[in-house]
């Protein structure tokens, strides 16, 4: 950990050993494991960076990154102050276990779907990735995220997936299991970005917190919220349902920074309801 001077405009860093000692003027907390999301806070005017590219920050400090659900190396965070001067750390996240679950029971044409829709689910895919991409300058993930809903935990994120008997990707999110119906209510405020019936997703909502920081909710009975709406912390988003790819009525609940798929449990402010 080292002070640093800034040359230029640009991104350049030379050391400047008399201040080596001075403490640095910007922190980054969160859960700092594997597939979680950290929060940066530095003085109002900085600008940040995350291993050489610029991060949004907002005009008090405020910025946001994430670590992969995989990643062993670790991550230089830059800071250049309104001074001029500026620090750079180093955070490495904490590595994390995983399980394997076996699910059965899925139909299987969603775990082999048919040549006729696969057209329709690249399309599908294509419009979340764009969604995803999206770096709007909102901070609305800077105050955490609540339980969206009960439930419960049937699936928990980073898990290895054998749907049918089949080997899948990881699981990226969370599972809450509760009957049909059962309120999905926002974490947090945002933007909604896509609310859609998908064919593997089932009722599916993505909303945008901010920065590149982003949250959807799948298999939903019901989508209360439409594509562009803004919603506050605690707004009525959908209800549980068994749409698209699953075996009984569940809320599957997922985060990213952009293309990083995190885990939202990482990230909540207040402890998880009771089932029902």
């Amino acid at each position: 950990m080292r002070r640093r001077a800034f040359l230029g405009g640009g991104l350049c860093l030379a050391a400047l050993p008399a201040f080596a000692d001075e403490p640095v003027r910007f922190t980054v907390t969160g859960a700092m494991e594997q597939g979680s999301l950290a929060l940066g806070s530095a003085p109002p005017g900085s600008e940040a960076a995350l291993d050489g590219r610029p991060l949004a920050t907002t005009a008090d400090g405020r910025f946001a990154f994430g670590f992969a659900f995989d990643q062993t190396k670790p991550s230089l965070v830059t800071v250049r102050y309104p001074d001029g001067e500026g620090d750079s750390r180093s955070f490495t996240p904490t590595p994390r276990s995983y399980d394997i679950q076996r699910v059965n029971g899925l139909p299987q044409e969603t775990v082999t779907p048919p040549k006729a829709v696969l057209a329709r689910i690249a399309k599908e895919n294509a419009a979340i990735y764009l969604a995803r991409l999206r770096n709007s300058p909102g901070d609305d993930f800077v105050s955490g995220f609540d339980w969206p809903a009960p439930g419960i935990e049937s699936g928990i994120f980073g898990s290895q997936r054998i749907d049918n008997g089949v080997p899948m990707a990881p699981h990226f999110g969370v599972d809450m299991a509760a009957p049909v119906g059962t309120p999905i209510h926002a974490p947090a405020a945002g933007t909604v970005s896509i609310s859609d019936d998908y064919y593997l997703d089932g009722g599916f909502t993505l909303i945008d917190h901010g920065q590149g920081v982003s949250t959807c909710y799948l298999h939903q009975s019901k989508r209360l919220v439409k594509k562009g709406e803004r919603v506050v912390r605690g707004q009525l988003i959908g209800l549980i349902g068994q749409t698209g790819r699953a075996t009984g009525p569940h809320l599957h609940w997922a985060m990213n920074w952009f293309q990083v798929k995190l885990d939202p449990s990482r990230s909540t402010r207040k402890p998880k309801p009771e089932p029902l």
